[in-house]
């Protein structure tokens, strides 16, 4: 039997997945009316357990009991019998159909397919009742993101759903969503409402939450009162040690000349229309330019025109006094630039090579002895050495890099690109994924090269690693620039209403 104070009870949870055990034997419960943030880096277990409860995944071992009863959840629909909803990170709305209609889709009472005008009612009397601002008819495509997030909610509600799960609700939103999503979730506590909050980030979790559940490589760490306890404590739930949060950026010494300089750069996105509109920005030696905004904005596609990897049909980018505006990848990596790329697994290493081979590519002419035969001797003296720098763990030089933890395969990539001395770093979402004590060096990594008189341009949708790292913070909206501030001298609110498009003063 289950305790029927709780609203979910999960019980001895298994999930395997080939090579990996995603969950092993998790216990977690929610209690009627609590807000639950379930806290674990990627990888942690997190959305496969939600997942299950949501009917995604079957189990391969354990319990699921439902207000003290034991339940079967075969599949979403069985979720939804049981008042289950969830929002998953990544939206399932239908682009060209209006709000009304993606709500009702798939929708059925009692088996009898809904009437359109009295659900419409429905969800008009919803929208007000929970202040969410949604006009019914609207197409979801000219919906900003937050409204979108809002559409996957009303969806749950018009369900009645007693149980909701959001898996990392705020990672799309602005600083004021957020706010907005967090009063609306307190709403619907006291309603008697339970929440499940998925999060990586600490700050919200001790916000929002009534209990925090931490998980680690698929296991338990442990539950504790959200009120009795703190951001350090949960740290070190999450990596077994202490963690420094806040990293203290002194003053640098700025150069006179550009080392990346962008005028004017107008460049497509992969549907052919623009994803970036005549933005213009400089960034000197010595300093951090952070680039902010919700994804989706512009980020990408001007990292990569910067890089070579996508064409620009106007203005000019310049390294180092250089117009290298649509040269090739491999010509623009020799003037001094060191890569983070946005998608480490897919294009940041070589999986099935070692890590000796991943740490020498870069460099891989200073190998060569007699024209074509390679020193191995030197690569391996050359490997030991960044592995003891940059404090990488692997048994050996020679196992293949696909092995190596999220961390440290991000350890890998900063060694191999930083040993080479740029004069500009792109980081583009250096700490995507990463838990707290792998963010917490990268983070350092970046400074001191800053502190070096490397350049850095900096891309992150986490806005607290954007303020606390920046010298200069340039917003990105649809393409363009809403304004370029210093992060002692702005507000959050300030940054957060560029974000959602509102332009600041002076900027044309």
């Amino acid at each position: 039997m289950g305790n029927n104070e709780y609203a979910v009870e999960m019980r001895g949870i298994v999930k395997v997945f080939p090579g990996v055990v995603a969950n092993d034997h998790i216990d977690f419960s929610v209690k009627k009316g609590e807000i639950h943030a379930l806290l674990g880096e990627n990888g942690a277990g997190k959305t496969t357990l939600m997942n299950i409860l949501y009917g995604l995944y079957r189990p391969d071992a354990g319990e699921i009991y439902i207000n003290g009863k034991r339940v079967y959840i075969r599949n979403p629909r069985d979720a939804i019998k049981y008042g289950i909803g969830m929002v998953h990170q990544h939206f399932t709305l239908v682009s060209p159909f209006t709000v009304t209609e993606n709500v009702i889709l798939g929708y059925e009472d009692n088996g009898v397919i809904i009437n359109f005008k009295e659900a419409r009612r429905r969800i008009e009397k919803l929208i007000r009742q929970y202040n969410l601002g949604l006009d019914p008819d609207a197409k979801i495509w000219q919906l900003s993101v937050g409204e979108q997030q809002k559409v996957e909610i009303l969806k749950m509600l018009f369900r009645d759903a007693k149980i909701l799960i959001l898996d990392e609700p705020t990672a799309v939103l602005t600083p004021q969503e957020i706010r907005n999503l967090f009063e609306f979730l307190r709403k619907m506590k006291c309603e008697g409402r339970s929440i499940i909050f998925i999060s990586h980030k600490l700050k919200e979790v001790m916000e929002i939450s009534d209990r925090v559940t931490v998980l680690k490589r698929g296991k338990v760490i442990g539950t504790k009162v959200t009120a009795e306890t703190n951001e350090i404590e949960l740290a070190r739930m999450m990596v077994g040690r202490d963690v420094v949060f806040t990293i203290k950026r002194n003053k640098s010494k700025v150069g006179n000349t550009d080392v990346l300089k962008v005028e004017d750069l107008w460049v497509r996105g992969d549907r052919g229309t623009y994803a970036v509109k005549g933005i213009s920005l400089s960034i000197k030696s010595g300093e951090i330019l952070g680039i902010a905004g919700v994804s989706g904005n512009g980020q990408r596609e001007f990292v990569e025109t910067i890089i070579g990897i996508r064409k620009a049909d106007k203005g000019r980018v310049l390294i180092n006094g250089e117009d290298v505006t649509n040269r090739a990848p491999k010509d623009i990596v020799t003037l001094n630039i060191a890569y983070l790329p946005e998608d480490r697994e897919e294009s940041g290493y070589f999986h099935d090579a070692s890590i000796r081979d991943n740490l020498c590519s870069k460099v891989r002419y200073l190998f060569l002895k007699r024209l074509i035969f390679l020193d191995y001797v030197k690569m391996d003296n050359y490997a030991d050495r960044l592995i003891r720098e940059y404090e990488i763990l692997t048994p050996s030089r020679d196992n293949l890099a696909k092995n190596l933890s999220g961390g440290n395969k991000q350890r890998l990539v900063l060694a191999r690109e930083l040993a080479s001395k740029p004069r500009l770093l792109i980081a583009n979402q250096p700490t995507r994924g990463l838990d707290v004590g792998a963010t917490e060096y990268i983070r350092k990594k970046i400074l001191e090269q800053r502190n070096s008189g490397v350049a850095v341009l900096l891309v992150s949708e986490d806005l607290d690693e954007i303020l606390m790292l920046s010298d200069r913070v340039a917003v990105f909206y649809e393409g363009q620039v809403m304004g370029i501030v210093k992060p002692e001298e702005t507000s959050l609110e300030e940054i957060g209403l560029m974000m959602a498009g509102v332009k600041r003063l002076g900027v044309t």
